[in-house]
């Protein structure tokens, strides 16, 4: 695949025109390829002064794996909400329900020049803040850094300094992500966090939006 074309997702749509969708890019490739896939496009579109989002899943069938197609420029905010509706209607699903069909994020690798994907099938999305009950990974708009247990951490060295904390007990990791924080970022910080994976307790690892 040539780099020219990671850098946007071309879609035919049915007026017979073509729709731009500018891709997150990250310098890691977690999946490289998926098979059997439907596509979702999530497209930046803006009226006036705001900014709005426009979700197309025309093409998507229930039983595949749903590979999310999203325009970096959006902001959490409204990206989630319209995650979290095609989640529940993925896992509601009852007559064609295919246990092993997944969700994907995809970006382009802008190292290995490819097309990338980031599974997020277990991740249950809430739009508020979590309780004291948890380890809160709070990842801030625009910032390099994260508190850990009132110290402030580099991202990238994040993983490293939880590890060096001895915990009688290991507390229940989630992780806070700023609405107002672009698409783009979110899957950078996203990729950083994938090392916390094994200590996750639950299948469904929480995400807050706030």
């Amino acid at each position: 695949m040539k780099y020219l074309s990671l850098l946007l997702v071309l879609v035919l749509v049915s007026c017979g025109k073509k729709e731009d969708i500018l891709l997150p890019k990250a310098a890691v490739t977690v999946v490289n390829d998926v098979v059997d896939h439907s596509p979702i496009y999530l497209f930046f579109r803006t009226e006036n002064k705001d900014t709005l989002v426009e979700v197309n899943r025309k093409n998507s069938i229930i039983t595949t794996n749903w590979i999310f197609n999203i325009d970096k420029r959006l902001p959490l905010k409204l990206v989630i909400p319209e995650v979290i509706k095609l989640q529940d209607k993925k896992r509601k699903e009852k007559a064609h329900k295919n246990e092993k069909a997944e969700n994907f994020y995809a970006y382009a690798d802008s190292i290995g020049k490819n097309m990338a994907f980031l599974p997020f099938t277990n991740v249950l999305y809430k739009l508020e803040k979590p309780t004291e009950d948890f380890l809160i990974f709070h990842m801030k708009k625009g910032s390099p850094t994260v508190y850990l247990l009132g110290s402030e951490v580099e991202k990238a060295k994040l993983y490293e300094k939880f590890q060096e904390v001895k915990f009688k007990i290991t507390p229940k990791l989630v992780f806070l992500f700023d609405k107002n924080m672009s698409y783009q970022e979110y899957i950078e910080d996203k990729i950083l966090m994938k090392d916390f994976k094994t200590h996750i307790a639950d299948s469904l690892a929480l995400e807050f939006i706030y």
